[in-house]
Order: C-alpha cells, then structure tokens, then sequence
C-alpha cells in the first residue's frame, strides 16, 4: 500500500492550523474479502450495494451513521421529489421497488399519487434494512471512512476505516463512493468542483416535526407553503420577531398528528468542514424552535399544542464536491432533454437551486425527461472507483436537478451493477465495460431508459 490520502484538516476559527502530531506506528487488520465496497449508506449507496450483491459480488457497505437511506431517513426529508413526468413513472428498477415500499409506511396517501409523496422516515428505514440485508450485502454502522490507500496513482488498494474497533484496513476489487460529499474519489486524487465559480454552495437545511399537530386544521386551514398568499409564514417573517427563519416551509403529514418540515435555510455551509456543519447542527435546531413558536402564534387552531419532536440527525445538505468524470452533465443537456447512447436511467426534476439567482429555468413539460449518462458515475482518473448519489459529474446548475433522491437512487443501482461488470470484464476498470450490456441488464431489472 502507498500514498495515503486523507481527510483534510478544515478548521472554521479554532486558531494555528499547521501543527502536527506524530503518532505511534501500529499495526492495522486488513479485511479482504470482499468484491466491491460501497461507502455511504444513503439511497444511491443502498441501491449500488443491492446492485452489486445481486449481480453475484461480494458486497459490503460501509455507513458512518447507525442508520440506512440518508436524508429519507436520519435527514427526515418529508416527501420524494416526484417520480413521474406527470404521464408515467421514470425512476425504474430499485428506485420503483424502494419506492413503493415506503408507501406502504404513509397509508393516508392516495394509491395513485406519484409526486411529493410523504416519507415515514421509520418506515423507510426498515424497508431500506430488508431491501439491502435480502440482497445479500453486508452492512456496517458506525464506520467512518478516514483513508485511502492507493496502489497506484489511478488505483485505490485500501480503505481505512475507524469505528469502534480503532482503525481497520478494507479492500476490494473495485469501490463506490456513496458518501454525497465525495470523500472516497476525492481522497483518491480524482478532480472535483464544488459550489459555483466563487466555491459559494446551495443553502442547507435541517429538516424536523412537530407531534400533537391538530389534523383537521392542518388540512382544511390555510396551507403554509409560500407560494400560497394567506400562508402564515408571510406574516411570521415579516413580523422580524423570528430572525432564523424564512419563507422556505415545505410540510408534509406524515402520520396523525406528526408533521414534518424541510424550511429554513442555513447559508453556504461546508459540509467537508467540520467545525462549520457543527455550527449549522446547533443553528438548525435553533431555527426549527423558530419555526415552532412562529406557527404558534399565527396559526393556534393548528400548532397551539405542538411541540417539537424530533430534528434531523444528519444535515439537509444540498451541495458539495462534484466529482469530474468522464462526462460532465450540463444546464444545456438539461435544458435540451439530451438522451445518450450510455445512459442508465432518465431524470425529469426541475433545477432546484437554493440559492440567490437571476432567473429560474422552465420546468419539463408532461412526458419529457433526460438521459443520465454512465460516463457522469466514472471519475476521471481512477480506475476502480465509481460515483452514485450526490456526487456524480455534473455542473452547477445541472447538479439542482440530479442531487435529489430519485436519481441518487437510479445512479446507485447502475454504479453498483456496473463495479461488477468491471471486475469481469476489465480487470476492474470501470472505464473500460461493456456499456451495452450493462444497459440491457438494467433494463431487465425493470430501469427505464431510452
């Protein structure tokens, strides 16, 4: 094993920087049994490790947290951005399966309905433990990626990873990097870029719920969403007496009584800092009190029992590394509806940027979608390493479509049958397999593509 890479060390205001540590040389297990890593176990890194687990490899998934699905589960996002171009649903294979398995978690919702449909983030969470355990795929909790170890400079031979057991070495064939952040590819060497040309990023959010909500003022009263004039929300941000929050309130019912919120805004967060997502951690749960006491007061009938149950235990995050690969997704492939010849899935989201903009591009008409090309999951540079979820190539503006769950979802499931064909067809290149062949095992899978 050579050429270490690791976490850099950000530090947000905590003084001197430069010094160093030397720590005592100990001796690290090396566990190799595997065929292909995933690392992240949101929803492109379960999908890539059901993936590949059924495709016949060894898989194991490594996730930081005690918990599977990310921000639908311990991000407590409230709703799926839509699965359908309002004609048909488009996110096939794993992304429909898991799909209508969380459904059954929300049995309040209409069978019919295929856009912002609520998310029991309990529910989902087993529906994710079942989906990846029947596969076959091993899972570890509370394991942190904090190393990667190279062979070569376009080659990773080793992960090392800390949890409980201290430090322990991983290795596989070929690796996906599920982490939203890129850690893995870009503590590889492999380029990335994040945010826009000034490195500023798309606001985060913590999301929350309040319990004891009353249920038939919720439905029948004024609805909070902004886009909505007779929304308290308005009168609450500008009465200036709830400085954290704003006009950001999406809201969906989960279950009786429980309501749960993606709003607020926490402005150009780092989410590879440390120091900076602990800040947005604490600010976050200030700015969900806020919301509390603002619906409270403008809207007793509904929220004058509430109380705030539960925050996020993972930060809203919407923007980090893009990793380069060997395509780059564009606000032009997007706004043209390009299909490809090595597309592995379609996408039909608008371009949902949170952040300050001169103009917003019109959303797709009925029926009408993009192709996700295969090239956007292989990073530039690294030969056995794979994207999926968040951290796909992709530029600024193209990213506010693809970073949401239903891609994140489709990515994963290509990039993890994909790690297979690499180490059966090309010594574990991933630049190098049969795109066709992976496309026409999609498709027997149930994935949508033109």
């Amino acid at each position: 094993m050579a050429m270490a890479a690791a976490a850099p060390a950000f530090v947000s205001g905590m003084g001197n920087t430069d010094k160093t540590v030397s720590l005592k040389k100990s001796k690290i297990s090396v566990d190799d049994r595997w065929d292909v890593i995933v690392v992240g176990g949101g929803p492109g890194g379960c999908t890539a490790a059901i993936s590949a687990a059924r495709e016949g490899a060894k898989t194991l998934l490594i996730e930081a947290t005690g918990q599977l699905g990310g921000m639908g589960t311990s991000g407590m996002v409230p709703a799926w951005c839509p699965f359908s171009d309002r004609e048909k649903i488009i996110y096939r294979g794993l992304a429909e399966k898991i799909f209508n398995e969380s459904r059954k978690g929300v049995p309040h919702e209409r069978p019919s309905k295929l856009d912002w449909v609520h998310i029991n983030p309990e529910h989902l969470m087993t529906v994710y433990d079942r989906m990846v355990s029947e596969s076959g795929a091993r899972v570890l909790f509370f394991s942190r990626l904090a190393s990667v170890e190279m062979s070569h400079s376009d080659t990773v031979d080793t992960l090392i990873v800390a949890n409980k057991s201290g430090l322990t070495a991983f290795r596989a064939k070929v690796y996906v990097d599920a982490t939203g952040d890129g850690d893995l590819a870009a503590w590889a060497g492999a380029a990335f870029k994040r945010g826009d040309g000034q490195g500023v990023v798309q606001s985060s959010s913590l999301c929350f719920s309040f319990a004891n909500v009353d249920t038939y003022h919720y439905e029948n009263g004024p609805r909070l969403l902004p886009s909505n004039p007779q929304s308290p929300i308005h009168a609450a941000v500008d009465s200036g007496k709830y400085p954290l929050i704003d006009r950001h309130i999406c809201n969906n019912l989960i279950g009786p009584g429980v309501v749960q919120f993606n709003a607020g805004h926490l402005h150009n967060v780092d989410s590879t800092d440390p120091w900076a997502l602990s800040d947005a951690m604490m600010t976050g749960r200030q700015i969900a009190a806020q919301y509390l006491a603002a619906m409270q007061e403008r809207q007793p009938q509904t929220f004058g029992g509430a109380f705030l149950v539960r925050t996020g235990s993972l930060l809203g995050v919407r923007d980090s590394r893009r990793i380069e690969g060997d395509y780059i997704f564009t606000l032009e492939d997007w706004m043209q509806r390009r299909s490809f010849d090595d597309e592995i899935g379609r996408n039909c989201y608008y371009i949902d940027v949170h952040k300050q903009r001169d103009a917003e591009p019109p959303q797709y008409g009925k029926g009408e979608s993009h192709g996700i090309p295969y090239r956007c999951l292989t990073p530039r540079g690294l030969k056995n390493v794979l994207t999926a979820g968040r951290c796909i190539s992709t530029d600024e503006e193209a990213f506010g479509s693809l970073r949401v769950m239903p891609p994140c979802l489709v990515t994963g499931e290509a990039a993890g049958m994909a790690a297979v064909h690499a180490i059966r067809q090309s010594k574990n290149n991933v630049h190098g397999i049969d795109v066709q062949f992976l496309r026409k095992r999609l498709k027997e899978e149930g994935q949508y593509f033109l």
